[in-house]
């Protein structure tokens, strides 16, 4: 029988591949970055992880509850990199685009209705982040040069020592959470929604690029929304 982890990533191999070409991401890799870009980022990120987050941690599914990791949380180091960019009446600057009005929905709705299906926003969000943080952390720190210790909070996991074995627990965890196989196909299903929900919110936010497919760096789209 397959782990349900390897299922995860080839059942969401396809909407990686159809995401390699999103201008933004592309454009992100290249270096192609200005401030006002990257914050508007994070402001839309802070909306997304403030909900999911809320609801994995009052979510009373069995489930949810064991992926439930606090050393994984990125609200906090949101707020840090957002009061950097806008100042400290920040939360009076930002302001969630309509892609990510539909993202904070969708994770709402599931929350109550089906809220295992949480697993898949959560797999999708956070494997990817600890999948490439600090290549994208780098990307960013040269592109925008902030001071040292300013700006980049978001890719920072200071509870987490060695990322690739994290990794490899919650792929073992995961694969032994007891999914009936109507509910794996269903988390499957989810978890490629999520990623067009990443990508209608990356290109709201945009970067004119004029080379598109130049940006289109083979894998390195999982690094931003799901690298596995």
């Amino acid at each position: 029988m397959v782990e349900f982890s390897k299922e995860l990533k080839l059942g969401t191999k396809k909407s990686h591949s159809a995401a390699e070409n999103t201008k933004f991401v592309g454009s992100f890799l290249r270096g192609v970055l200005n401030p006002e870009e990257y914050r508007n980022l994070l402001a839309q990120f802070y909306y997304v992880y403030s909900t999911m987050e809320t609801a994995i941690r009052g979510s009373n599914d069995e489930r949810v509850k064991q992926v439930y990791y606090p050393e994984l949380e990125r609200v906090a180091s949101l707020e840090k990199d957002l009061e950097y960019y806008y100042g400290p009446y920040w939360k009076d600057e930002i302001y969630m685009t309509e892609a990510c009005n539909t993202y904070t929905y969708r994770i709402k709705e599931i929350a109550e209705q089906d809220p295992y299906l949480l697993v898949a926003h959560h797999y999708t969000r956070y494997i990817g982040d600890l999948s490439g943080g600090q290549i994208l952390k780098n990307i960013a720190k040269k592109a925008l040069n902030p001071p040292v210790g300013k700006g980049l909070d978001f890719y920072d996991f200071p509870s987490i020592d060695d990322a690739k074995e994290w990794k490899t627990i919650y792929r073992f965890r995961l694969d032994r959470m007891g999914f009936t196989e109507s509910e794996k196909n269903a988390i499957i299903a989810e978890a490629n929604y999520a990623f067009r929900l990443n990508m209608y919110l990356f290109d709201e936010i945009g970067i004119n690029d004029p080379y598109p497919l130049l940006t289109s760096i083979k894998g390195l789209f999982k690094v931003l929304i799901g690298g596995k």
